[in-house]
């Protein structure tokens, strides 16, 4: 191995396998891990760098990039990239979400060298051609504009803002018609000149391949990738303030959305295991709270159900209920009821055990592919929690009690956010009596 690479070694050890962390010269964390079982190689490359560390004006800059990254590099166009691609018989995309950009590939392993070359050229050298931004600029306008359309994305997102204020995780990633108009090569550029460094990436492999081959492959393609002289920026981020005020919005629709949210912690909480296993509890299939409570046994709720994101900066639980318009009200208030009662009322030891069973073995079916294996390493690594967390979370979900998951509920389900949409007749009035009572 070249001098100029000079890795650092470090493994975790997990059932039947073994996750090798390597830490390059230049920066870049490599996690390998072999899985000789199908000749097939998954490849997962985050950039900790997503729409979290675009300025406001600049919202929907990382989705952006991630359409046109694939369309042309100093070497390739759009066809030739995709020509190459295709005639392996692999994949390529690209993608962004809050708290990352993510370059996607899967192939056979005859194939993860030219690939891998392929990645390293759309990574270090895009040209973001100028038809293209124009084309893929006006993709998401269109995209945008057609959410606009939709009542749950715009209760959703009126929740959002309303919960996170000038926090960027209030707008969607795609940003929104007045930012995603004024976006062009220049921003492009700069973004991707600013975050995409070697010391700001992380490289999951999974698949038939040793991760010695690995190392060397990346070094091929990596190894004289340098590190920028200036540093990664900090991102200075607003604090949140704690104003629960409704939100309403009149449509014509034949349905109401009902939505409310509560501002919850970060991955890196203690609480996390808790609010994963409440989110499970009340919103997580056929056998909820919720669906069982408000659609099977009342017939209240079209949908129902409960999210609660894994984050690096403050989350958001929330609960949601699409109703039929004379329903609205009640919808509202037995929402928040399910919510609260965990507040006063503690789970039973065999609803809690039931959650973890369920929580742990969707986490566990959530794993069985190299892609998803690739996957869920590498998220863990960009969101600073390390492969151990793949042991960590588990124990933490089998360790928690009843008086846990009451004390968490005290801790955050106090006074929520309230997202409303539907016709003018159903909402109108509502949130006014709703909120003094």
């Amino acid at each position: 191995m070249e001098d100029s690479f000079n890795p650092s070694v470090s493994s975790s050890s997990l059932p039947e396998r073994t996750m090798q962390r390597i830490v390059t010269n230049n920066g870049m964390v490599v996690l390998a891990l072999e899985n000789p079982a199908a000749d097939i190689i998954a490849t997962r490359i985050f950039i900790k760098a997503g729409s979290r560390c675009e300025p406001r004006y600049q919202a929907g800059l990382s989705h952006l990039l991630s359409s046109v990254i694939t369309k042309g590099t100093e070497q390739l166009c759009a066809a030739e990239i995709a020509e190459r691609v295709e005639s392996l018989g692999a994949s390529l995309g690209a993608d962004t979400t809050t708290d990352y950009f993510l370059l996607s590939m899967k192939t056979v392993s005859a194939d993860f060298p030219e690939m891998l070359e392929l990645a390293g050229d759309l990574l270090r050298s895009p040209t973001f051609p100028q038809a293209e931004v124009e084309l893929e600029r006006r993709m998401t306008l269109q995209a945008i504009k057609s959410q606009q359309e939709q009542p749950f994305t715009v209760a959703f997102e009126q929740l959002r803002q309303a919960m996170y204020q000038d926090h960027p995780y209030a707008l969607s990633t795609l940003g929104t018609v007045e930012t995603v108009a004024n976006l062009g090569r220049g921003e492009l550029d700069s973004f991707h000149h600013t975050y995409f460094r070697p010391d700001n990436t992380i490289i999951c492999v999974v698949g038939r391949i040793t991760p010695e081959e690995v190392v060397n492959q990346i070094e091929k393609v990596f190894g004289d990738w340098e590190i920028p002289d200036t540093a990664i920026p900090s991102v200075e981020l607003p604090e949140l303030l704690a104003f629960p005020h409704p939100r309403i919005t009149p449509i014509p629709t034949k349905q109401s959305i009902v939505m409310l949210g509560y501002l919850t912690p970060s991955v890196t909480s203690p609480d996390y295991a808790a609010l994963k296993l409440i989110n499970t509890y009340l919103g997580n299939g056929l056998s909820s709270r919720l669906f069982v409570e408000l659609r099977e046994k009342r017939g209240l709720a079209y949908e129902v159900s409960a999210f609660y994101p894994t984050r690096l900066d403050a989350s958001q639980f929330a609960v949601y209920m699409g109703t039929a318009p004379e329903n609205t009200e009640v919808a509202l208030y037995s929402l928040r009821t399910e919510v609260e009662r965990l507040c006063k009322i503690p789970l039973k030891p065999d609803e809690l055990q039931a959650a973890k069973n369920k929580l742990l073995g969707q986490y566990a079916l959530g794993k069985q592919t190299n892609a998803q294996i690739a996957q869920v390493f590498g998220w863990y690594e960009t969101l600073g929690l390390g492969v151990g967390f793949d042991r960590v979370f588990p124990k933490a979900v089998a360790v928690v009690t009843t008086e846990e998951i009451q004390e968490v509920a005290n801790r955050y389900f106090v006074e929520p956010y309230i997202s409303l949409v539907g016709p003018e007749s159903a909402v109108a009035g509502l949130i006014e009596s709703t909120w003094e009572n």
